[in-house]
């Protein structure tokens, strides 16, 4: 492998991955450390091995807009398996119970399906990243501890069902749409749409399409959207200004302006609420800012390479 080089080195930006299944978000981030031969790579919100679809990576000073970019609706593509529950709410987990689906006719289950959107105070499942007292959930559930967590405010706003088939006799497979909010576990629409209709449910496949203002439209595989950065430009990646545009309103700068985000100090405020981001007069990225009061604060800055 080639040595590490200085992160400065590396156009800072986005990758938009389309990640393939049977892959960790952490092993993602890995083949995007070796591809780049840089250390400075992180992603803003996981998906399950099982899944696939869009990962967003940022490279370098980028990654400190990953905890802004995570936080935004995301859409989701997946089958739901009616008939059997599974300890981890997916294909990949032990079968727990089942039942026939036989006496379920496609409304009941549409119905089922349809409330679980709006606002929910949602369990996620126990086979999850969420931490209990430092430790992740899915890792004391495997040391064999009983684990329930706490539920969670989330909103789904649209489930479209797409088909429903019978893969064997008693069993169902509705094919969704999903759009919710950030935090949202689809595996745990399917368990619990399954335990309404007592028969039931988990998720044989997902898929991210869209997050935010990205989607698997603009994302390749994570070695190809690595030499899209090298190549400072191509599909996979966003560089750190045009990406910066894409999820936050944009404020220009003027020389004086620049200079001083440069030092860290406040500028006239921007009239409106929220985090604008700042670009120079050449169209670099300077700063996240926001307005306290009648001047606009650093929220966080991007110093000149």
């Amino acid at each position: 492998m080639s040595p590490k080089r200085p992160d400065a080195d590396v156009p800072p930006g986005l990758l938009l991955v389309d990640k393939p299944g049977g892959m960790t978000s952490h092993d993602v981030v890995a083949r995007a450390r070796r591809a780049l031969s840089v250390r400075k790579v992180g992603h803003a919100g996981t998906l399950d091995p099982m899944a696939t679809g869009l990962l967003v990576l940022g490279v370098g000073t980028a990654t400190r807009l990953l905890g802004y970019v995570g936080g935004h609706d995301k859409t989701y593509e997946a089958t739901i398996r009616l008939g059997q529950a599974t300890v981890t709410d997916d294909r990949e987990g032990e079968v727990l119970t089942s039942a026939s689906t036989a006496g379920l006719d496609d409304d009941a289950v549409r119905a089922a399906l349809a409330a679980q959107t709006g606002p929910l105070q949602q369990v996620p499942s126990s086979v999850s990243a969420v931490k209990v007292a430092g430790i992740r959930s899915y890792d004391r559930v495997r040391a064999g501890e009983a684990v329930e967590l706490a539920p969670r405010s989330v909103t789904v706003h649209r489930i479209e069902v797409h088909r429903i088939a019978r893969p064997e006799a008693e069993l169902l497979d509705v094919e969704v749409t999903v759009e919710c909010t950030a935090g949202t576990y689809i595996r745990a629409i399917a368990r619990d749409a399954g335990a309404a209709l007592g028969v039931g449910g988990h998720l044989t496949e997902l898929r991210r399409t869209v997050s935010g203002p990205f989607s698997t439209a603009q994302a390749a595989p994570v070695e190809e959207a690595a030499a899209a950065l090298v190549a400072d430009g191509g599909t996979g990646f966003l560089g750190l200004s045009e990406a910066a545009r894409l999820v936050f309103p944009e404020r220009a700068l003027t020389e004086d302006e620049a200079r001083a985000i440069g030092y860290g100090q406040r500028v006239p405020a921007t009239g409106a609420p929220g985090v604008h981001a700042a670009l120079d007069p050449a169209g670099r990225l300077a700063a996240l800012v926001e307005d306290a009061g009648s001047t606009a604060r650093v929220v966080v800055g991007f110093p000149p390479s």
